[in-house]
This record gives structure tokens, sequence and C-alpha cells, in this order.
């Protein structure tokens, strides 16, 4: 994708795995926006700090300026995210529910829907896809390669809409990811924590056929 082409991303959560990203993003010529706890008075300091190039916004300007939005917030503060600001907007959920860090939280735990379709609800006119999650945030930087290497590593994306698909595939790739299609949103339960593409260093092939079996076996 041309620089000039590329989309503002806007990250919500400045912990390990927003920032991690944004210095992915900011490498490969984004123009990203951040914003993180109310309570963060230093956010500004630590973005110049951990992610150089990144720019700190209120929650407001984050959604006023980003084309792409992405929601690293722990899962158990997914509720503090403006969700009800994002119709028509491209969200990534890169969030994981992990009871060890979370506890469990029984409605979740009862629910069959994947958290990613857990999180759609929360605003049907978002554009939500799954993606982002499922390679640690230590492993994004180390595991980023050029186009092309027969060694890189896939990163899959789910969602209803095949457009926004489509665009995340795009950055992924510029983050030095081999994209895979992961089809319906439902589908990104597979990469989920306890699921069998949570995690693992897989290729295209391999990353496809665990995230979308039913395709597999249609062929």
């Amino acid at each position: 994708m041309d620089v000039a082409d590329r989309p503002t991303i806007g990250i919500f959560g400045a912990g390990k795995v927003g920032t991690a990203l944004a210095r992915l993003l900011v490498g490969a010529g984004y123009d990203v926006v951040m914003a993180g706890s109310p309570r963060q008075t230093a956010l500004s300091l630590l973005v110049s700090v951990v992610a150089p190039g990144a720019r700190v916004g209120t929650p407001d300007e984050l959604v006023a300026h980003a084309d792409v939005i992405i929601v690293a917030v722990p899962f158990g503060k997914a509720a503090s995210v403006p969700w009800e600001d994002f119709d028509g907007r491209i969200v990534v959920d890169a969030m994981n529910y992990w009871p060890p860090v979370d506890g469990h939280i029984a409605e979740v735990d009862a629910d069959e829907r994947s958290t990613s379709e857990m999180m759609a609800a929360r605003n049907p006119k978002a554009r939500v896809v799954k993606s982002l999650n499922h390679v640690g945030y230590h492993e994004m930087e180390d595991d980023s390669m050029d186009a092309g290497s027969p060694l890189r590593r896939a990163m899959a994306v789910a969602g209803d809409d095949p457009e926004a698909r489509a665009a995340l595939a795009r950055i992924i790739d510029d983050l030095g990811f081999d994209p895979v299609d992961g089809g319906p949103l439902v589908n990104g339960r597979a990469l989920e924590p306890g699921h069998p593409a949570f995690g693992r260093e897989l290729g295209a092939a391999e990353l496809s056929a665990l995230v979308t079996p039913s395709a597999d076996l249609a062929a």
C-alpha cells in the first residue's frame, strides 16, 4: 500500500499490545493516534518513549481522526471504550479474555458467542473484525518479515464485512505478516486463547485450515 493511501490508525490502549502495534505501524509509515486511561496523566511522555512517532489524543480526537480503530485494552475494561461512537468504522478487536487476569466473568463464560461477536453487539453499526490478538506482543516485532519470505508468519482476520477484512489484511501485510482471510466473525473464536491457532507460529495455509476448516472440507 502506498504511504499516501494509508489510513490513520487509532489505538485504544497504551499497554504492551497497544504500544507494540504502534511501533510496527509507525515503522510501516502509518499515522497513529493513541488513547489510554484518563488516569494515565503521563501518557504523552510514555508514548514518546515507547512508541516514538505515535501521537496521543483524547478518545473523541481518536474517533474523529482514525479510519481504523484498534481496541487493545484489557478485556475487562472493554466497556470503557466508546463503542457507541464507532458507527461505520472498521474496529479491530485485539483483546483476549484471560480469566487468570480478568477473573471469570459469568456472563462471558455462559455466552456461546465468540468474544468478538459479544463486542460487535455493543454497536451493530460498527464493522468489527477479530485480529492482531493471536500473536504475542513480544513476538510481533521479532517475527515481522518482508513480503515473499518463505518463513513469514501468518495473521488472520475474521469479520462479517468483507471490505473491512480486506482493509485490515492490507495493514497486516504492511506490518510484515501474511494475511489470512478468516471469513465471518464467528470464526474469530479460533483465534482466542485455548483454541488451536492462538499463539502458534503458522504459515498462511496452516492458519487458514485452523480458522476456516469448513472451507477446506468443502473444497
